[in-house]
């Protein structure tokens, strides 16, 4: 579509609704690891290290698709390796200024992938300038490999607090919300267009179940 009909105004209504979807409704995350550069001793030449160093993990909201497992046969029997595809809403990134780059890694439920693809990137109607969503492609880490705490939620098989998650928050465009934190940025309210929700991000919680171990819609009570 001609940039006649689509201005400045539509690209933020795009990137916002995009937003809403993976922040507010869906839920998904991975968390991201890092390469630092600066704590690795990366060569000056070869620009590569012997010892990789991680950053933090960072928290990024996004969709995830698994693909079909590669079945791999050893001494010890078959075992099953993933790939999965994480779309992350690219103005995102950009407004918390995160890139993505081969070779970190990410994890998402109890298992770490290894950023396998730079990012490929989905542009709005044909203005390059401007992108919707990039796919991260990511490989299953070797045992070994990478090494770290595993942040949930992972699995009903396992024993840690963050194991399930119970509780959903929006954000909703709040530089806070009841978790913390949200670094959330929506252009059309950041321009003056529209006003922030005055009922403030919304959760799925137990607190507000009307039966033992329930779950409220949107923290209503």
């Amino acid at each position: 579509m001609g940039r006649l009909f689509i201005s400045k105004r539509e690209i933020n209504f795009i990137n916002d609704i995009a937003k809403e979807v993976i922040k507010d409704v869906i839920g998904q995350k991975i968390y991201y690891y890092q390469i630092s550069n600066i704590k690795s001793n990366v060569h000056d030449v070869y620009e590569e290290s012997p010892e990789k160093i991680f950053d933090s993990p960072i928290e990024i909201e996004c969709l995830v698709r698994y693909t079909e497992p590669e079945v791999r046969t050893n001494n010890f029997g078959s075992e099953k390796f993933y790939s999965i595809e994480a779309y992350i809403q690219s103005k995102d990134l950009l407004d918390k200024e995160i890139e993505i780059l081969e070779g970190d890694f990410f994890s998402f439920g109890s298992v770490f992938f290894e950023v396998t693809q730079a990012p490929s990137v989905d542009i709005i109607f044909g203005q390059v300038e401007h992108a919707k969503f990039i796919t991260v492609k990511g490989k299953q880490a070797r045992k070994g490999q990478f090494l770290s705490k595993v942040f949930g939620p992972k699995g009903i098989e396992y024993t840690d607090d963050d194991a399930v998650q119970d509780t959903f928050v929006q954000q909703r465009g709040f530089k806070e919300n009841r978790l913390g934190e949200t670094a959330d940025v929506r252009d059309l309210q950041k321009n003056g267009i529209l006003e922030k929700p005055i009922t403030g991000p919304k959760e799925v919680s137990e607190k507000g179940g009307s039966v033992k171990n329930g779950s409220s819609f949107y923290g209503d009570e």
